[in-house]
């Protein structure tokens, strides 16, 4: 990888995520064989928001790799409050070989990476998710077999999952349509970005608002919770709204008979998604979960070697 950090997709070419792809398959099929790739290294794990796969993924992930992890709550750090991202960044660089951060503001992994001289890891930020955008696709070049031409549609709110996802899709000639209420578009500036980056792959990123013209011939279906952590105040609200929006075996049924079910979990069962889609042949969000395990194993050992 060129790049120093991983604070979006768009920080990698397409030629470097298929072979992160690769090595991340290769480490799948073989730990062991880089069971000593980051001996002795350490990645410290600021978190700002709580998480279960993005913890558990990086925390197993550089332990498999020979390395260390260091949790850091929002207690011990409490970024920008108790003590400066400037002062953070240059404590932590003389100490550990990386850090992976998962917060709210995308100011914030930027400004890590300004100031840090060591590797920085957006483990998420409202702006965007990249390394759930990686465990994505690479989930579904594995039960495709291919990426380039298929068609992803998004069923939802227009989020940081949704900006990832676009930006994944245009580096590798995937298709992405966000199918969402009117006024829960994703962010424009994230939308044009990857309208601009899928003219080098021919790929086509649109927003509509009917899902089931989102859906009709889609080679999987995605969707995330209707109300994002700090939206809880508007989650009743969102219901009324995002209700058309539920993906069902009904709406399943307008994709290709093929296509799989995609959601990044954790999933609000009977919201935006029913038990029986969500519990069926065509779900593969379990698949997605182990698969950050090893996207993010494949990223660490590229940025901290």
């Amino acid at each position: 990888m060129k790049a120093r950090d991983f604070l979006s997709v768009r920080d990698v070419s397409r030629e470097e995520i298929h072979e992160l792809f690769t090595l991340a398959r290769s480490m799948k099929k073989d730990p062991r064989k880089y069971a000593k790739s980051l001996e002795f290294k350490t990645l410290a794990l600021i978190f700002e928001k709580p998480s279960l796969r993005t913890r558990t993924s990086f925390d197993v992930g550089i332990q498999q790799l020979g390395g260390f992890s260091l949790y850091l709550s929002p207690n011990e750090i409490s970024l920008g409050k108790r003590e400066s991202i400037h002062d953070v960044a240059k404590n932590l660089e003389r100490m550990v070989q990386g850090i992976m951060i998962r917060t709210f503001a995308h100011q914030i992994v930027i400004d890590m990476a300004n100031y840090a001289s060591i590797p920085i890891i957006n483990g998420l930020t409202d702006y965007s998710h990249p390394c759930q955008a990686m465990a994505d696709f690479l989930t579904l070049l594995e039960h495709k077999g291919k990426l380039e031409g298929l068609k992803l549609t998004y069923v939802g709110d227009g989020n940081n999952v949704a900006h990832s996802l676009m930006f994944a899709g245009a580096r590798l000639g995937v298709n992405v349509t966000v199918a969402c209420p009117p006024g829960f578009e994703p962010n424009l500036t994230a939308f044009r970005q990857a309208v601009e980056d899928a003219k080098a792959t021919g790929a086509k990123i649109e927003v509509v608002h009917d899902p089931k013209e989102g859906v009709k011939d889609a080679d999987a279906i995605y969707t995330d919770v209707w109300a994002s952590m700090g939206q809880e105040g508007e989650a009743e609200a969102r219901k009324k709204i995002f209700r058309p929006y539920q993906v069902n075996t009904q709406l399943m049924s307008y994709a290709k008979p093929d296509a799989i079910f995609m959601h990044c979990l954790p999933a609000h069962r009977g919201d935006e998604v029913t038990d029986e889609v969500v519990d069926s042949k065509q779900s593969v969000v379990f698949d997605e979960a182990e698969n950050r395990l090893h996207a993010q194993k494949a990223i660490m050992h590229e940025l901290m070697k």
